[in-house]
């Protein structure tokens, strides 16, 4: 397969929007479902796979990038995403993202995706026993949110995810946010991770050989491509109505993808 044939270019027009359809929904970049089916692609037009988990990684970034800014405004409109709590969380997280890109280019496929599947399968079981509806006062721990910074920024750019899988399940548990105000502050950090994690991305990337055409460092332009515009005009539609939606199915439908996805990097599937 190339990725000029009609099958690559159907699939990843529809991973894109359905990564839309999910960011607008649940405040999540969609990492965990573009990177699988960018690392199986690659890999079926010959890369091999520690470059094709990096090149997935890397594109998967750069789109959520796009989302994110789509669907954050989306949910400001709305009044749910708290913004103070969000540039504490996002500035430090694109800090310490950069830093997990680096870590991220020197990790063997196998390792990177196994990672990626445990990482996301807790984050599932947590945000399951959290309340998608609090009664309680949000967190006002300045210290609270850098901490959680860090530790989102750095798996955002370790597994070329926005952050959401992670921050979802931080906010809803450790910092007592409600599942609306947790899915549009989300997004909003998800603006600077993707960012930072991206800059880290091209920047290891760089000069790499044996990467496919159009490549910036480990980001494709044509993949980006592909994945982005679909996936944009779908998280504008989707955020637009998300609010409609009840909370708690909201919650459920997070956790089943989070454990499907997170199963299958593993090797379950």
């Amino acid at each position: 397969m190339t990725p000029a044939e009609p099958l690559y270019l159907v699939i990843m027009i529809l991973t894109g929007a359905f990564t839309g359809i999910i960011s607008g929904l649940l405040g999540v970049g969609g990492g965990f479902v573009m990177t699988p089916v960018q690392y199986w692609l690659l890999q079926e037009t010959g890369l091999q796979p520690d470059l094709a988990i990096r090149v997935a990684l890397g594109t998967s970034l750069f789109v959520i990038l796009l989302n994110s800014i789509s669907v954050a405004l989306k949910y400001h409109q709305k009044h749910a995403v708290q913004w103070k709590q969000a540039t504490i969380m996002g500035i430090t997280g694109s800090i310490f993202s950069f830093g997990g890109a680096a870590v991220a280019s020197q990790l063997s496929a196998s390792t990177l995706s196994t990672i990626f599947g445990i990482v996301v399968i807790i984050g599932a079981l947590r945000t399951y026993l959290a309340p998608a509806v609090r009664e309680s006062e949000i967190s006002t721990n300045p210290a609270l949110y850098i901490l959680a910074g860090i530790f989102i920024g750095f798996f955002s750019g370790l597994l070329g995810i926005g952050g959401g899988v992670i921050a979802l399940p931080i906010m809803l548990i450790f910092l007592h946010f409600g599942m609306r105000k947790a899915v549009g502050t989300s997004s909003a950090v998800i603006m600077f991770t993707s960012f930072g994690g991206s800059i880290g991305y091209i920047v290891n990337g760089m000069d790499q050989p044996g990467l496919p055409p159009y490549s910036l460092g480990y980001i494709n332009l044509i993949d980006w491509i592909l994945l982005a515009v679909p996936g944009f005009l779908a998280a504008r539609r989707v955020a637009e109505v998300a609010h409609l939606i009840n909370p708690e199915h909201l919650k459920h439908l997070f956790v089943l993808l989070m454990i499907y996805i997170g199963l299958k990097m593993i090797g379950f599937f």
